[in-house]
């Protein structure tokens, strides 16, 4: 695989991000995120977090880092600035389950724009795997650069472009999230 001086530099940056440690965190369920993260040298900050329930289980625990607050999704999903979602899982769950998931919330939330991407869609469902409890997941976007995603540290695929990042995003701000409780806790509401 061939990566740019570029895309090596944006995903040392994050790494090193991923691997630093806070100084102030926040906490929810158990599930502690920074307030800040560094995204290809830029400073995200914590917009919120929230909680994705099943049933009465707890799933996992989203945060969004954006450089500036903002409380409207359709304004972040179309900027084409910095985000990172990060997923702080609670409980173990299969590939299938999650890919299921994912499925579902294109097909809710983008479905158009999904389809428009499907190479970009069956390439991310490849990178989906089992996960173990307390294991996290970061979806990072950058201008110029693309979507990487980053499970437990490892940077294990970039995708180039926004549209992509658009479809992905739209998983927790689309107008049907996988529950509203997560999507405004996201959204610092």
């Amino acid at each position: 695989m061939h990566f740019s001086r570029r895309t090596f530099a944006l995903t040392f940056a994050f790494a090193l991000a991923l691997a630093a440690t806070p100084a102030v965190a926040k906490e929810l369920a158990g599930a502690t995120m920074p307030d800040t993260l560094t995204v290809a040298g830029k400073t995200l900050k914590l917009n919120g977090m929230g909680l994705r329930k099943k049933a009465v289980f707890k799933v996992y625990v989203g945060g969004l880092y954006l450089e500036a607050p903002n409380a409207n999704a359709a304004a972040i999903l179309a900027a084409d600035a910095p985000k990172a979602l990060t997923m702080h899982f609670l409980r173990s769950i299969e590939k299938q389950k999650l890919v299921d998931a994912y499925k579902e919330g294109f097909e809710a939330n983008a479905a158009q724009k999904a389809a428009a991407q499907k190479a970009n869609v069956e390439k991310f469902f490849g990178t989906v795997t089992d996960v173990k409890e307390g294991s996290m997941t970061t979806y990072s976007y950058v201008p110029g650069t693309g979507t990487v995603v980053n499970r437990d540290g490892k940077d294990v695929a970039t995708f180039e472009g926004k549209d992509f990042a658009e479809v992905l995003f739209s998983l927790w701000l689309g107008p049907k999230p996988p529950s509203e409780d997560l999507q405004k806790g996201l959204l610092g509401r």
